[in-house]
This record gives structure tokens, sequence and C-alpha cells, in this order.
């Protein structure tokens, strides 16, 4: 298969480029820091790596990418939308700045980014893409004091997902997002500083691998929690 992943360079991203890599998919790996990504030459094994290093959030960035996959590849099987930002503020204290941000990477990006590559999932047998959400935006779950816009974002990305779900299915693509609840992760630890989250992201990206690779083929346009708490 060929996978893209963006927000490759860390955490649950890494550890899902990985798991494709070790099964001998074409993965293209996409992040700000070319450092990071070239770990992931360690895990190729039988798979095919591409680096693409590239901030989404900028035009530039986002035009370059799309152009460097449209150059490497025909098709495009999955498509993972895994880039995040959090911010951990009050409501108050959030600037102008922080929802711009979180706006561009949260949203934006996924938003086109799949519409910039979209051509591509014709080649595809199976074609899917995969939005990597959050309980913070999904409908009913518990909402924690400083996350305002990091929840907000990620509540529109699920709507997005039941969007695109309708509007892509005459072309057969599978659109989902995975509601996930606290992962251990670099972004985690930076914004809850010694919290320590019951799941791994090896143990999440195993899981985002096996969804793609089976229950993605029956299920479209969900938004699905992925949490040891109930919302």
């Amino acid at each position: 298969m060929n996978v893209v992943i963006t927000g490759a360079s860390r955490g649950i991203g890494f550890e899902t480029c990985k798991a494709f890599l070790k099964n001998g998919d074409t993965v293209f790996a996409i992040a700000r820091s070319k450092k990071k990504l070239e770990e992931l030459t360690k895990f190729k094994q039988n798979g095919y790596l591409y680096i693409i290093v590239a901030d989404l959030s900028v035009d530039d960035g986002l035009k370059k990418c799309i152009k460097e996959i449209k150059s490497n590849s025909n098709y495009v099987d999955v498509l993972i939308n895994n880039a995040g930002y959090l911010v951990h503020k009050s409501f108050e204290t959030t600037t102008q700045e922080d929802f711009q941000k979180s706006i561009a990477v949260n949203l934006h990006v996924p938003y086109f980014f799949t519409q910039g590559i979209l051509p591509l999932f014709e080649g595809s047998k199976f074609p899917q893409i995969i939005n990597i959400g959050s309980m913070g935006g999904y409908a009913g779950s518990s909402k924690f004091p400083g996350l305002s816009i990091y929840s907000t974002s990620k509540g529109a990305l699920a709507t997005l997902t039941e969007c695109l779900a309708e509007e892509l299915k005459g072309k057969n693509i599978k659109v989902n997002c995975l509601a996930l609840g606290a992962v251990q992760t670099e972004m985690l630890e930076q914004a809850f500083p010694g919290y320590e989250a019951p799941i791994q992201s090896i143990e999440m990206a195993s899981f985002i691998f096996d969804f793609a690779m089976q229950s993605s083929k029956f299920i479209n346009g969900k938004i699905i929690p992925v949490s040891l708490n109930t919302p």
C-alpha cells in the first residue's frame, strides 16, 4: 500500500509510520523536522520510505508536499491526517495567534492537504482517509479547562469527516475520524507535565494500523472514540 502520514516525526505519527514500514508498505512521512524523520530509515525493512520536510500550515509548504507526492506516486491508498497542535491555556488568555495556529494545523491542513492529493485516490482499490481527532472534540464527551481552542478545532475536524464521507461516497473513498483519548506523547507531556496517560504511542499506532488494514473497509463517516474512559 501507499500510505501518507502527516505529523510523522514523533509520537503516534512516528510509530504509525514504523508499523506500515514493517508491513512492507510505501510510506510518505511528512513533518517539519528532517532530523527526526530520518530516524525512520532504521525501520524501513521491506517497506519504502519517502521523507518530506514541510510545514503544511504554510501555503508554500503545502504545495511543495502535494507536488512531491504526485511526482513519486501514481496513487495513494491511505491518508492519515495526524498532524496536530495543542494549546493549553485558559479561555481568557488564549491569543489570536494561538487560535489561528490551532485552526491552521488541526483543520486547514487536513482540509486542503486532502483536497490536494484527492486525485491520487482514484488509483487505489480501497482508498481511505483517517483523520486523527480527539475525545476533546467528540460530542458529549467531558471537556477540560485550558483546551477550548484545541477541542473546538478537533470538533471541526470531526464534522469535516462526516461531510467528506458523504461528498466522496461516489469515489468509494472511506473517511473516518478516530477520536483519541489521552496517549503518552511529547505533545501531551508539554501540555500536561507529570501526567501519565494510560496508553503509549506505540499501542495507539498499532490500533491505527489495524484499523487501516481491516476495520475501515466496513466503516464510513464515523467518529470513533478510542479511549479507556467514558465520554
